[in-house]
């Protein structure tokens, strides 16, 4: 009976563990958290390069195995253009691997991989083919003859193979460790015939498992040398051996994607996919799309499940391409024009979700985030298709840079999506123009962000310098100490800003620099806490007093590996790059650590609260930790009430009125997290060996009796960061904001000690200021409203107080709305009672007055009155109001026919508006007029009344 594909993904993970003593390591997220250069976890390998580049020690024992969570999208390692093409790209994909950290290497390693496949798996030993590295003498590398003769125990030399540096010789990175690789390939042809197709892309020749043999360390020179410990790193692509164990032609056509299949036929009613890995169905559209969306849903689920987002930058942009190219295969080729990607999460979890349990974690939340992108996106995807035919026609055999930068621009379609459309047509894109497009609109965007490059420069020499020597990383003294004495301190490392690593700079006063030593109290930027601020002074000699003295302005402190870099100003004397034993003084600036200290403590307090009064869920998904304010990030999809908010803080404060001991203490991991109720950051790497911080209870009690329910109101976390030594000591607590981050995550920011104190006491004083409103007058009411609104919107305040001040201002604003509303019927009452006065004594053929009290709208009110007594007269009838000036005019019919028009007595030649700073205008029988000057008012009437005497 074939093996499934669970069972296969099992068998491997036996045969290393419970056969050949490996560690069953999990997955590590897709989404690589603790690694900014990576967009995603694209290699099994990526978890370990600690260990492979000795910063952190390995586990115990020093091998391991497991299944890793891949995606392959986006930056240098990318399968998405051949997504759908083929039957074995993916862009999510499975990377069963088993690793030695200075353990077994070479003959171990192959004498598995060699048992796993022939005997455990029965694969026939006649289809397989290994690869060697050739050597490379521009290099010095001599051929990898060992893992060769080692091969030849199983396989003829005719099926053993040389490979070059491209195909078999493995680097992570421009630098850093590396070292020959073995290959296995499968030879799928009937005949047996595929040697000479080894790696020349073949589908029936297919590479299955990668043995990496890291013994080299890329220096910046580009010179290799030896490391001190040899490692072992394989990769075996789960759903090619899942092929080949299943006898199919094609990765689509096994049972790990089977399922899925089943579901796109079901919410899409397209016909079935017809199974076969060339000809017209490799060809075949329907199938084409199948493939796509299938793929595209298993990495959208895992991503967004991971803690990534559709968005518009980086990792978040690729996964919108990806869902946007399946949502564009269903419209266009399955014809469904309705949302149907986010349907298809199900059968992922259902799936895969056994050997991935986190899918399970909360799969309506990834379902919802893809029907949101599915219906933004649908919303402009036929009309973005329209202008895409439309260029497509008048293109030629390219899409024009305008083009393909207006569908990005105006109708979200990735350039990628772009090229792919334009391919199908035999079209190419004009990608270098739509990237000068791109960058003229960043350009038009974007800030100088001249502190930022510099910072990143800094840093990029450094980690130059740390590339090239091997340093086991900074003994770190700040949990105990804020200080250092002048003492003997190793100087690793010292970059001056605007200079390169290697060579040998003198910074002097003003300049930045990067300083990396053997020991500090500076914590370093890390989990959320921001690095230390504080002075350092360097003595260029062991001596205490030797030497010229050397300040430095340590600015913050970052960390690279396990290394802590101090970055900073030159502020006296002369920094050398003399390497070697210094006296150095280093003192953190101890005000500002207390200040981030209480805020650290308090976001854990926090966490624990909002689990209690919001979401027992809410899942850390990020924080800042500063001297100003703790910033915290969680998983929820609803904005926090007021009654929520209310609980969370009197927790919180009631929890620092309680003065709670906080406990910090070291434990394996393993042992660590089984105390019931303890809380890891979603996304982190945790070494085995962690620092549990716990408030109001020992962890020494929770590691003795792990499984006490009661720890679960208790706070207790994972965390490096430096903490108070009491929740006494944070003073007191407030939320001061709380908004969305992105879909699903909510944001708060809060406030402890002295600045909390002052924004609750500037929220007291404006509550105060509004009530002393009460008695003021209706005419003085509105203007000092604004004044208080203004302050609001200028302050920080608490959110209890914001929304007790809303509530306030809600009821003033209708108080003055009221009279507002009364004062305005008062004052038309008024200008009705005068205009009756004016049509009592005014002549029946002409009246120009003002009216007292009137404005624009309430002259027209006085007109009517005045017209009902006085139907045959001229009319002209003015108002004034904070310096300005209204005019109305009306002639009846008989005076237009003896020549008098409003319109040219407001505007014409002769007319009046001029008079007061305005203009206007009108028909004969009705025209109106403004004006800026009311001073001019008296001079403008007596010109109507003589301009209207020569017809009347």
């Amino acid at each position: 009976m074939t093996a499934s594909a669970n069972d296969i993904r099992q068998q491997f993970i036996d045969f290393f563990v419970d056969k050949h003593g490996h560690a069953n390591v999990p997955s590590s997220p897709v989404v690589p958290h603790d690694d900014p250069t990576l967009l995603f976890a694209n290699a099994g390998m990526n978890q370990f390069k600690p260990y492979f580049l000795g910063t952190e020690q390995p586990p115990t024992p020093p091998r391991a195995a497991n299944t890793q969570k891949c995606i392959r999208a986006g930056g240098k390692h990318n399968d998405l253009d051949d997504v759908g093409k083929d039957t074995y790209h993916h862009t999510f994909f499975e990377m069963l691997g088993n690793w030695s950290f200075g353990d077994y290497f070479k003959e171990e390693a192959i004498d598995w991989a060699w048992e796993l496949l022939t005997v455990v798996w029965g694969l026939d030993p006649e289809r397989l083919h290994a690869t060697y590295f050739e050597g490379d003498e521009s290099e010095g590398l001599e051929p990898d003859l060992e893992a060769k003769k080692l091969w030849e125990k199983y396989l003829p030399p005719e099926r053993i193979h040389p490979g070059n540096k491209k195909d078999n010789f493995w680097e992570m990175g421009d630098t850093g460790p590396c070292g020959p690789c073995s290959e296995l390939h499968y030879d799928g042809k009937p005949d047996k015939s595929g040697g000479p197709l080894v790696n020349q892309d073949d589908p029936d020749v297919i590479e299955i498992w990668n043995l990496v043999f890291i013994q080299f360390n890329r220096m910046t020179s580009g010179e290799l040398e030896n490391l001190p410990a040899k490692h072992v790193d394989t990769g075996m692509g789960f759903e090619r051996i899942v092929r080949v164990l299943q006898s199919k032609d094609s990765n689509y056509d096994t049972d790990v994607f089977a399922p899925i299949f089943t579901a796109i036929q079901n919410v899409t009613a397209a016909r079935a996919y017809v199974p076969g890995g060339s000809g017209d169905h490799l060809t075949d559209p329907i199938n084409v799309a199948y493939r796509v969306i299938a793929d595209h849903i298993r990495t959208l689920a895992f991503a967004l499940t991971d803690g990534a987002h559709c968005g518009n930058e980086g990792r978040d942009y690729v996964l919108r391409s990806i869902l946007r190219r399946a949502v564009r295969y269903g419209r266009q080729t399955l014809g469904v024009n309705e949302p149907f990607f986010y349907k298809l999460v199900p059968a992922v979890v259902d799936t895969m979700g056994g050997a991935f349990p986190e899918l399970k974690s909360n799969p309506d939340a990834v379902a919802e985030e893809i029907r949101d992108e599915e219906e933004s996106f649908s919303k402009t995807l036929d009309r973005g298709i329209v202008l895409f035919d439309e260029a497509a026609e008048r293109g030629g055999k390219a899409i024009a840079a305008q083009d393909a930068f207006q569908l990005h621009d105006t109708y979200g379609f990735p350039i990628s999506l772009t090229q792919l459309m334009a391919e199908e047509r035999g079209m190419s894109v004009d990608v270098a123009g739509f990237e000068q497009l791109m960058e003229e609109a960043r350009e038009k965007s974007r800030g100088t962000g001249g502190g930022a490059d510099a910072k990143a420069s800094l840093i990029e020499q450094v980690q130059k310098g740390l590339d090239a020597g091997w340093y086991a990383g900074t003994n770190f003294t700040g949990y105990e100490t804020s200080e250092c004495p002048p003492q003997n301190n190793r100087l690793h490392l010292f970059v001056k800003q605007g200079e390169a690593y290697g060579s040998a700079p003198q910074a002097k006063p003003g300049d930045e620099v990067a300083v990396v030593l053997q020991m500090t109290p500076f914590y370093a930027e890390q989990g959320g806490q921001v690095g230390d601020t504080g002075s350092m002074i360097v003595r260029n000699s062991t001596s205490a007093t030797g030497g010229e003295m050397v300040r430095v302005q340590v600015t913050d402190c970052i960390k690279v590996g396990e290394v802590h870099v101090h970055l900073g100003k030159v502020s006296a004397g002369t920094l050398e790059n003399a390497t070697g034993d210094v006296s150095v003084a280093l003192a953190v600036d101890l005000e500002r650590r207390k200040a981030i200290e209480a805020n650290h403590t308090v976001t854990h307090v926090m966490n624990r609260a909002l689990r209690d009064h919001v979401n027992e869920d809410a899942a850390q998904r990020g924080s800042l930790v500063d001297d100003e304010k703790t910033r915290f990030d969680f998983a929820h999809n609803h904005a926090l009430t007021d009654e929520q908010l209310a609980a969370v803080e009197d927790q919180v404060n009631a929890d620092i009125a309680a003065n709670l001991p906080v406990f910090t203490a070291f434990a394996p991991q393993e042992q660590a997290m089984r105390i019931h109720g303890l809380r890891a950051v979603f996304g982190e790497k945790y070494p085995p060996t962690v620092r549990i911080v716990s408030i109001g209870a020992d962890p020494g009690a929770m590691l003795e009796q792990p499984d006490n329910a009661g720890w679960a109101n208790v706070s207790v976390e994972f965390c490096g960061g430096t903490h108070l030594g009491a929740t006494g000591q944070a003073g007191t607590f407030t939320i001061v904001s709380q908004e969305s981050v992105s879909k699903g995550v909510r944001r708060v920011t809060a406030l402890t000690g002295e600045a909390a104190r002052q924004a609750s006491d500037e929220g007291e004083r404006l509550l105060q200021k509004l009530d002393a409103l009460a008695d003021a007058s209706a005419d003085a009411l509105p203007a000092m409203v604004d004044v208080v609104i203004k302050e609001v919107e200028a302050a920080t305040l608490p959110l209890r107080h914001k929304s007790a001040l809303r509530l306030k201002l809600g009821e003033l604003n209708e108080r003055v709305k009221q009279a507002r509303k009364a004062a305005g019927n008062q004052t038309e009452r008024a200008v009705v009672d005068r205009a009756r006065e004016i049509a009592d004594s005014a002549d029946d053929s002409l009246v120009v007055e003002e009216i007292a009290g009137a404005d624009g709208k309430t002259l027209r009110t006085a007109m009517d009155v005045i017209r009902k007594k006085k139907p045959a007269a001229a009319m002209l009838l003015a108002a004034s109001f904070g310096g300005k000036v209204a005019l109305l005019a009306s002639v009846p019919d008989e005076k237009i026919a003896a020549g008098l028009k409003a319109g040219d007595w407001i505007r014409g030649i002769r007319g009046i508006s001029p008079i007061v700073g305005g203009g206007g205008g009108g028909r004969a029988d009705m025209a109106q007029a403004g004006g800026k000057d009311a001073n001019k008012l008296p001079e403008a009437l007596e010109a109507a009344r003589a301009f209207a005497a020569e017809y009347v």
